[in-house]
């Protein structure tokens, strides 16, 4: 099995967020998981998809009905 990995610029453009953001993001939590390695931080393609799943809504109400019951509620791109 191949694990495709992304880099901060790389997951920013995917989302088209600033790098800059997902670095905050990092820093209070919110994201997916990421791995720190010497000098630089990557984000496993799968770990990436978890959240995109965890942050999927059919609409707006339903958004904001996640956001006030749940914990992880730091699905914001």
């Amino acid at each position: 099995m191949t694990t495709t990995h992304f880099d901060q610029q790389q997951l920013a453009e995917r989302w088209g967020l600033s790098p800059k953001t997902l670095e905050r993001w990092r820093v209070i939590g919110i994201g997916p998981k990421f791995i720190r390695l010497p000098g630089k931080v990557i984000y496993r393609l799968c770990d990436i998809e978890a959240y995109e799943s965890e942050c999927l809504v059919s609409s707006t109400a339903e958004f904001r009905q996640i956001g006030r019951l749940t914990v992880n509620a730091d699905c914001h791109h």
